[in-house]
């Protein structure tokens, strides 16, 4: 059974993460996610993003990815990262439509789309790495900075708190606020107007805004990435981590 989804209505995407009830992201579902968004550069020209209701993602499969080893959690860490860039770069406009909460790498996911339009009942985003004790990946880091002011992603990065989507449009992070029910088919009706704009000059647009970040995560993200490895293994954050698994 696919973990990911792809349905098309004539040149637009919906993507649907659908990996149980909190979509938990490990090797199988970023394999899966990557392969499509390879079909949708090529054949699409806009994008929406969705999930569950209960859980658009809860984040990493922590019960399956601290089974691996060190070289096999490298390949899942990289490919998540190429993955998050691959959707970043899309040259056409994405949407993410957030029915459910989206935590630590459900977050880190959403970030990559263009516009992020959440449910207001009871829904939660945030990223809480830094008490699991490792960093909000280098990637997600820089796109963040480029949608909230950088003290506003400071204090989220530095609290790992989550929010309500109320308090998450308020800073930015978020764009609207429906009811959950209506997330998903608002973020279609937004993007199916943004995608009859000329594809050419959309795409432009786009590579403009994220050519900086693009650049910067190139040159950087070896020595970030395996930071993060470094700290993933390290016997105080494996026993936070393995802590954390017991709640999944």
């Amino acid at each position: 059974m696919a973990l990911v989804t792809l349905k098309t209505e004539g040149k637009m995407a919906i993507i649907k993460l659908d990996n149980g009830v909190t979509n938990p992201i490990g090797p199988e579902l970023i394999l899966e996610l990557s392969t499509v968004l390879k079909q949708v550069k090529s054949e699409c020209n806009g994008m929406v993003l969705a999930g569950g209701q209960k859980f658009f993602s809860i984040g990493f499969d922590l019960p399956r990815l601290l089974k691996l080893d060190r070289p096999d959690m490298s390949d899942f860490f990289y490919g998540f990262q190429q993955a998050l860039l691959d959707l970043f770069t899309l040259p056409m406009p994405t949407i993410c439509a957030i029915a459910g909460h989206a935590v630590a790498g459900g977050s880190i996911l959403a970030l990559g789309c263009d516009y992020r339009i959440a449910g207001h009942e009871k829904t939660k985003l945030g990223l809480n790495e830094v008490r699991l004790g490792i960093p909000v990946p280098y990637l997600a880091d820089l796109i963040l900075r480029n949608i909230v002011e950088d003290r506003i992603a400071n204090d989220l990065l530095y609290r790992g708190e989550f929010l309500e989507s109320s308090e998450a449009v308020g800073i930015g992070l978020v764009d609207d606020l429906f009811s959950n029910e209506m997330v998903e088919e608002e973020a279609v009706n937004r993007v199916s107007e943004m995608s009859s704009l000329p594809p050419e000059a959309f795409a432009a647009i786009k590579e403009n805004r994220v050519e900086a970040i693009r650049i910067r995560y190139e040159k950087n993200f070896r020595v970030k990435n395996e930071r993060f490895l470094e700290l993933w293994f390290s016997p105080p954050t494996q026993r936070l981590l393995h802590e954390a698994g017991k709640k999944f």
